[in-house]
């Protein structure tokens, strides 16, 4: 991949715009057909210090489209993928946008600077709501090469590397306006984020003259660290060539076979001990230990079942998991309800698959359970992960209309995305009684555990089952016990812990009932009753069912 990273003058003189702009759209000019990537530094649309609101938007005014117009022609005329940065107008304001564009001149993407120095936010006055919101981080692939994104004051959040690292960037495009920093220390941040991300950095930023010792340093840094293009303050054009899929694979430790560095720091995070909101962070699914109790539809003895109190509740009170039911609307949202219809919790009938998302939210789903909830709506999957991932561990249960039949594959899609935005592939597990969509589920997802769960025949081998379908967890259900010999339970969490399979009991409210459970190796009990079953649970010595776990 041919790129060109362009490094404009700089000009404190506000009055010299026109002439810095000019220098920009000749750069433009002057990029040739056989780049295959272009890159311009942020605020481009501001060639010179704008010190306060009204010459900003003075030259966002007057370069604004002039810029975009140009970038795209560039982008068809060289046959290229092109980013550039400047101001942008948005329905709820002006951002820092890096604006993507194809080899055919379209505009094919954007993203929004997470972090916003103090000029930006209360000079400028630009848009920042939206920086106070969860994201995922920006992925945009084209023609095959997935790029990520940093804008200047980005750079310093070092933890975010991580997070764009979980989504395998090859590129990071850098748009920059760093003024203040050594030529040293901004080598330094790039290489950081190159290592840490396995990525290509390509950072663009602007020229403060020659002898200058800071600022500049428009640049290209490989994975593993090595700088293959530094401008450090000449203004002009760099260009090298290099494959963007030639990703570093280092020793994952001694003795162990080469990974991806952030795979490797991922194996031994622990975010709980870096700030103080991670205390609400707790151990994930692997290196939690047993034995544990799962609130079925949250702590439903207190409040709705599978409702965000119910959720709160028990989350609350220390739970090491929660079991949600899942069901997609007719429209595709993926909403926490048990029944097939809705008549039992809801103010209205019909099959819960066969209604939009709106028709659903016209139903009152907390007055029938008491008047202190009456108006409650029923959640989405995405309000529960947005308030609760990686608070608990969470036993996913994926309803389906038949015990036989697939699932959308769009739905399963939008599953894994949703746990993926809200960083929890490890906090959550699938159970589900339907063998096919367990299968789904293992292709699509195979590093996120699953749970083979019951069908309507009380005899069903469940550890066959699981063994099948790659399952790592069964779930014994209750109403079958009575159909099977007495040995039922003790037998079956006998077979399943002699292969590896984690047992999951449904369910047990009665003390002495989750103490029996317990008793015959029971790893987990679900139960409506969260408090009082944690509390014969404490009763139990603690142990890892993975024995990897206690590293």
């Amino acid at each position: 991949m041919k790129t060109c990273v362009i490094q404009p003058p700089y000009c404190m003189d506000f009055g010299k715009s026109d002439l810095y702009f000019a220098w920009e759209l000749d750069a433009l000019d002057r990029c040739t057909p056989d780049m295959d990537l272009i890159v311009l530094p942020e605020y481009s649309n501001v060639p010179c210090l704008a010190k306060v609101k009204a010459e900003m938007e003075q030259s966002f005014e007057k370069y604004g489209d002039m810029l975009m117009q140009k970038a795209s022609e560039t982008a068809k005329r060289c046959q290229a993928t092109l980013f550039v940065n400047g101001i942008v107008e948005t329905p709820t304001g002006k951002r820092n946008t890096t604006v993507a564009f194809n080899k055919n001149g379209e505009m094919v993407g954007q993203y929004y600077k997470r972090h916003l120095v103090n000029s930006e936010m209360y000079e400028y006055e630009l848009d920042r709501d939206y920086t106070y919101e969860h994201a995922a981080p920006t992925i945009l692939e084209i023609d095959g090469v997935r790029y990520g994104f940093l804008i200047c004051y980005d750079f310093y959040f070092y933890e975010a590397f991580a997070n764009i690292a979980r989504y395998n960037p090859d590129v990071i495009i850098a748009c920059a306006y760093q003024r203040s920093d050594t030529h040293r220390a901004l080598e330094i941040m790039a290489q950081f984020c190159a290592y840490n991300c396995n990525a290509y950095v390509v950072r663009s930023s602007v020229s403060l003259g020659e002898d200058s010792p800071v600022g500049g340093c428009s640049m290209v840094v490989a994975p593993d660290g090595q700088v293959l293009l530094n401008l450090k303050n000449e203004a002009g054009m760099g260009v090298v060539d290099f494959d963007p899929k030639a990703h570093y694979l280092k020793a994952a430790g001694f003795g162990n076979a080469p990974a991806p560095h952030h795979t490797y720091i991922e194996a031994g995070r622990r975010p709980w001990q870096y700030r103080p909101g991670g205390s609400a962070i707790v151990r994930h699914n692997d290196i939690m230990t047993y034995p544990r109790v799962c609130a079925h539809r949250g702590f439903s003895a207190i409040a709705p079942e599978n409702s965000m109190p119910a959720f709160g509740a028990a989350v609350a009170m220390g739970a090491e998991e929660i079991e949600l039911d899942l069901w997609q609307t007719a429209d595709g949202k993926i909403v926490s309800f048990h029944d097939r219809k809705i008549e039992r919790d809801l103010s209205g009938e019909g099959h819960i698959w066969e209604l939009t998302f709106d028709e659903i939210m016209q139903y009152d789903f907390g007055a029938k359970y008491g008047v202190q909830f009456a108006g409650m709506r029923i959640p989405t999957l995405e309000e529960i992960l947005k308030k609760f991932a990686c608070h608990t561990v969470m036993n996913l249960h994926i309803k389906t209309p038949s015990f036989t039949d697939p699932l959308p594959q769009s739905y399963l899609t939008e599953l894994v995305r949703l746990i993926d935005l809200y960083d929890c592939r490890k906090y959550v597990y699938f159970m589900c009684g339907n063998k096919t969509v367990l299968k789904q589920l293992r292709v699509l997802a195979p590093d996120i555990a699953r749970c083979a769960g019951a069908t309507s025949d009380p005899f069903e081998d469940l550890v066959e089952k699981a063994l099948e379908t790659g399952a790592s967890k069964i779930q014994l259900f209750k109403p079958h016990f009575e159909h099977n010999t007495s040995d039922y339970v003790e037998s079956t969490i006998k077979r399943a812990h002699e292969n590896g399979i984690t047992c999951n009991v449904f369910y047990a409210d009665d003390p002495e009932e989750a103490k029996r459970y317990l008793d015959l190796g029971a790893d987990t009990i679900l139960t409506n009753d969260y408090h009082r079953i944690a509390e014969v649970a404490k009763g139990y010595p603690r142990y890892y069912r993975d024995p990897l776990a206690k590293q």
